[in-house]
């Protein structure tokens, strides 16, 4: 029996990853934008805590127009220059270009007609894959497969654990513990070992 005050253990006490973990982790995400935007801030995580990103995610949309990919993929060397000079975001030449590129990148897909939920969401045949609930993996053949995909397109920052991480933070994978209140909340699911 769970109860809401039982919680994956990472989730801690810190207020602003208790209402990510309640609100957002694990929830099936659909809107092709958020997507997108989710997949840049898991790369600008890398190497870092994912509270950081929480803590500066206000600042990350103000500085990318709200995540918005045709915007974003505009920017140039100037705003290259004014984002490594904004102290509210994580300042990697490497990860804002990433962004800026990965901007171009879904923009041409949306341009040949491919939406990026669609991409997203075809790996996992469209259902939400569901973990042990006792292991928090780092990666897994999926990860491994649409990284592959995603390197490809020319996505960058992508690894399999970025992936996986990603995976896990839009609901294509339900990693939430066994004892967890979220963990049959996230919709429909399919064993993992089906995809």
């Amino acid at each position: 029996m769970t109860d809401e005050n039982s919680r994956c253990l990472w989730a801690g006490s810190d207020p602003l990853m208790r209402t990510y973990h309640d609100e957002e982790w694990g929830v099936p995400q659909h809107d092709s934008r958020m997507l997108w935007e989710m997949l840049m801030l898991e790369g600008f995580q890398a190497g870092l805590a994912w509270i950081t990103v929480l803590r500066k995610r206000d600042a990350f949309r103000q500085a990318f127009a709200g995540f918005n990919p045709e915007t974003v993929a505009r920017y140039g060397p100037a705003d290259i220059e004014r984002l490594m000079g904004n102290a509210g975001i994580i300042r990697a030449r490497a990860k804002i270009t990433a962004t800026i590129s990965g901007a171009q990148i879904y923009c041409d897909m949306q341009k040949d007609g491919e939406r990026f939920n669609d991409f997203c969401w075809s790996f996992a045949a469209g259902e939400v894959v569901t973990g042990d609930g006792k292991t928090l993996p780092a990666t897994s053949p999926l990860s491994e497969h649409i990284s592959k995909e995603l390197k490809g397109r020319g996505f960058k920052f992508v690894g399999p654990t970025i992936v996986y991480a990603w995976m896990q933070a839009v609901g294509i994978v339900n990693d939430h513990a066994v004892e967890c209140f979220r963990r049959h909340s996230s919709g429909v699911t399919i064993p993992r070992g089906s995809v």
